[in-house]
């Protein structure tokens, strides 16, 4: 399984959005997230840093 847990960073703290996210398209200004389960978010954001040895997606508030 390759799936990540997607965290927000603010403040200098991560903080859960989403688990078990497997499709991530960035757009202009945001990102589409959908999970295993079908849930979906759009982040409005960018990318701060991926770890795919962590399962790690770290997005950021512009």
């Amino acid at each position: 399984m390759c799936e990540a847990n997607a965290y927000v960073f603010k403040d200098g703290v991560e903080e859960l959005y989403l688990e078990n996210v497997d499709v991530m398209k960035p757009e202009p200004g945001k990102i589409y997230l959908k999970n295993l389960f079908g849930e979906q978010k759009i982040f409005e954001g960018e990318i701060r840093e991926i770890s795919l040895l962590k399962h790690r997606i770290i997005l950021e508030k512009r």
